[in-house]
């Protein structure tokens, strides 16, 4: 069994020839934690992990492994076991030849060889395949090999970089699972690389959502999901992403308002972070799941309400999405109710005020 291990990065910056790729980034994985680095391509999440991994030098900090300065240790002795997008099996190895490989090399005795195999095996359900060449697997077998051959090492931290990407989308959703059950038995520290949000959703305890080498967010789905930082992290969560609209914030007989031309939002409940700075425009988002299109319920007290057309429907199976033009806004909603509607037709909607979030127009941050 993998030693439990911290991953600790401080004030990190990472060149790729005159290019800084990150700057003065800190990142705290606890031990045991399944931590997902979510973010568009480019933004640097790949080069954070293969500088955890060894593979990429750094140009300032420190990375922390188990408590230990591992800076500048040789991959090898990082106590790390990485999983690649690709396979990189050896296509004339079979299955157990390629899971014992590394310990073979390392001079690992053969009863130890044999107990880590079988139980890398067990847990990915690779037993009746050990004894087929690569070129005998699916798509998905073969990323399970891949996973077996870094379980094998025992290590102390796990890092997976889009190890779920060259998948069809119902063998993702199936891998996916398994994961998420191997991280439950084994309780050992891994960090997964991701372009996709359902992914980063489901698999982590915690998430860190990426944009050009800075982390803009880390805290749980939940949170991140539902108090976003900043306009980025609100945006690339969600799908649909989440209703942006503009105005400004109006204090009132003791209330405080988000006025648009057309619309008026009780927001005196929200947690504001500061002072409200009424002279400064600001951005209202709401999610497509909090926006009730009235014929599938009655509007709450004090909900914002207001008047559509409906542009578009998309049936989603157990849902669908109502697009609905509001004064040349598009505002997804997303609507569990059966009713038959027509497109061009105007449809009363209303926002759940409690769950809507501020930011400011020009920094994009959270108020």
């Amino acid at each position: 069994m993998s030693n439990l291990a911290n991953v600790a990065v401080r004030n990190l910056r990472i060149d790729l020839g005159a290019n800084t790729v990150i700057d003065d980034l800190d990142l705290d994985v606890r031990a045991g934690e399944f931590v997902v680095l979510l973010g568009p391509s480019g933004c640097g999440k790949s080069t954070l992990l293969h500088s955890i991994a060894g593979l990429i030098d750094v140009a300032d900090g420190s990375i922390e492994i188990g408590g230990e300065d591992m800076t500048w240790a040789d991959p090898k002795d990082r106590g790390v076991a990485l999983v690649f997008q690709s396979y990189a099996l050896y296509p004339t190895m079979n299955v157990e030849r390629n899971l014992s490989f590394a310990l073979r090399i390392n001079g690992t005795p053969k009863a130890e060889i044999e107990r880590r195999v079988k139980r890398a095996a067990d847990m990915l359900q690779l037993g009746p395949l050990l004894s087929r060449k690569p070129a005998q697997l699916s798509g998905g077998q073969r990323q399970r090999v891949a996973i077996g051959r870094a379980l094998v090492r025992e290590a102390d931290v796990f890092l997976f970089d889009e190890p779920l990407s060259n998948l069809d989308a119902k063998l993702r959703t199936e891998l996916r699972r398994e994961l998420k059950q191997l991280h439950q038995r084994l309780g050992a520290t891994m960090i997964y690389v991701t372009h996709d949000q359902v992914e980063a959703m489901t698999l982590a305890t915690r998430m860190a959502v990426m944009k050009g080498g800075a982390i803009q967010q880390f805290g749980t789905p939940a949170e991140v999901y539902a108090r976003p930082d900043n306009l980025f992290v609100a945006t690339f969560l969600g799908t649909p992403p989440m209703n942006l609209l503009r105005g400004a914030l109006e204090a009132d007989e003791g209330k405080l308002w988000f006025r648009t031309p057309h619309l008026a939002v009780d927001v005196t409940q929200y947690a504001l972070r500061g002072a409200p700075d009424l002279a400064r425009p600001c951005v209202l988002g709401v999610r497509p799941e909090d926006v009730r299109a009235a014929h599938s319920g009655a509007a709450r007290d004090g909900d914002a309400a207001g008047q559509a057309r409906l542009t578009l429907i998309e049936p989603m199976g157990n849902h669908r999405v109502l697009w609905l033009d509001y004064h040349g806004t598009q505002i997804a909603s997303i609507d569990q109710d059966k009713t038959p509607l027509v497109s061009g037709a105007p449809v009363p909607f209303s926002f759940a005020n409690a769950h809507v979030s501020l930011f400011d127009e020009e920094t994009g941050t959270r108020l």
